[in-house]
């Protein structure tokens, strides 16, 4: 009996339906990028409203592919949190009607978690922890001392920008399109990285686990417009942006990878698990995985499909309702019985 996952937090409309072994047996995403990209980034409000058009049309959707009926799901996931509250409200709406309606348990998952959680899927059995997590998106930028799939502690993160955001701010500089990030790798592959001495801050600070952002931004602005110059000049082309594009990305890289380098010393760890739509650069993920050949430590990364936001990734929610967590989104479907007893499914055991 498979498990209907959502996924709502940002501006990605997001279905799954997944067995209880772990097999995706669907997944489904509404992208909003065509939305967003007059503002060159995510407006809340009509993230939310494009949530609302859209979320049932995408369950729908992936129960159809997954070759079941809706009274096959034995449980449904969403992700509850961190994100946009306008969009977790859409997602965590349509879960609790579509469980009260089956009678079936529904759980909250943490979409941070989730992430990572996404290379067990990629990876399964040789992910062993604990292991150092980095999470880089659009939303975040984080590093965790993973010791299980529901327990991680922050070490450290940014601290004004997230890496993501940091990408799409520096296409806008560049005058590239939305989203940044896949704009600025694919401009950046003809251009030359050290072309352009810009910032990594933070990257040389061992005392600390925190990056920025912010600073690089601010350069690469002062790169192409210089301050106290009216008009500015005109948006860079040709070799000039690719290897403005290239600089950026390569500084950028070397910021997070210079603290994924200082986490493995601070945990001893012997294993690094990447998530979030960042990962999905391919200078990125070089470049982890040559710091794992130096260092002889494991790098997992999933395929970019389940880097950025996706509903597969809540498969962690199989991990909470097999520890038979109940944190107040378990609904009590069966009126008169015990409520952990009526909202776990058959064969999870006890609560813990």
């Amino acid at each position: 009996m498979p498990l209907l996952t959502i996924e709502t937090t940002c501006d990605e409309t997001a279905a799954a339906v997944i067995s209880r072994g772990r097999d995706v047996l669907a997944s489904v995403v509404a992208s909003q990028e065509k939305l967003h990209a007059r503002w060159r980034g995510v407006v809340p409000e009509l993230a939310s409203r494009a949530h609302v058009e859209r979320i049932l049309p995408v369950i729908d959707e992936a129960v159809s592919r997954a070759g079941i009926g809706k009274d096959a799901i034995e449980a449904v996931g969403v992700a509850v949190r961190p994100g946009l509250v306008g969009s977790l409200l859409v997602g965590l709406a349509a879960g609790k009607a579509i469980a009260a309606a089956l009678r079936v348990p529904i759980v909250g998952y943490d979409h941070i978690l989730a992430h990572l959680y996404a290379c067990r899927l990629a990876h399964g059995a040789a992910v062993k922890d604990p292991c150092v997590g980095l999470v880089a998106s659009g939303g975040h930028t984080s590093l965790f001392h993973v010791h299980g799939p529901l327990d991680a502690t922050r070490l450290g993160g940014t601290i004004d920008d997230a890496a993501g955001e940091a990408f799409d701010k520096a296409a806008s500089i560049l005058g590239l399109g939305y989203p940044g990030g896949p704009e600025i790798e694919r401009v950046a592959a003809g251009g030359n990285p050290r072309a352009h001495r810009l910032p990594r801050p933070l990257a040389n600070d061992r005392d600390r686990l925190d990056m920025s952002f912010s600073g690089l931004k601010t350069a690469l602005r002062y790169r192409v417009r210089p301050p106290g110059i009216e008009p500015p000049p005109l948006v860079p082309t040709g070799q000039d942006l690719a290897d403005l594009a290239a600089s950026f990305q390569q500084a950028a890289i070397d910021t997070i990878v210079a603290k994924v380098d200082l986490a493995l010393d601070r945990t001893g760890c012997s294993a690094v698990m990447v998530g979030g739509g960042v990962a999905a650069n391919r200078l990125l993920r070089e470049s982890l995985e040559a710091l794992g050949r130096r260092r002889r430590v494991a790098v997992f990364v999933p395929p970019p499909s389940l880097c950025t936001d996706n509903a597969a990734m809540g498969a962690i929610a199989w991990e909470r309702l097999e520890r038979g967590d109940d944190d107040g989104l378990l609904l009590d479907v069966r009126p008169g019985t015990d409520r952990a007893a009526a909202n776990r499914p058959a064969g999870l055991g006890p609560s813990a």
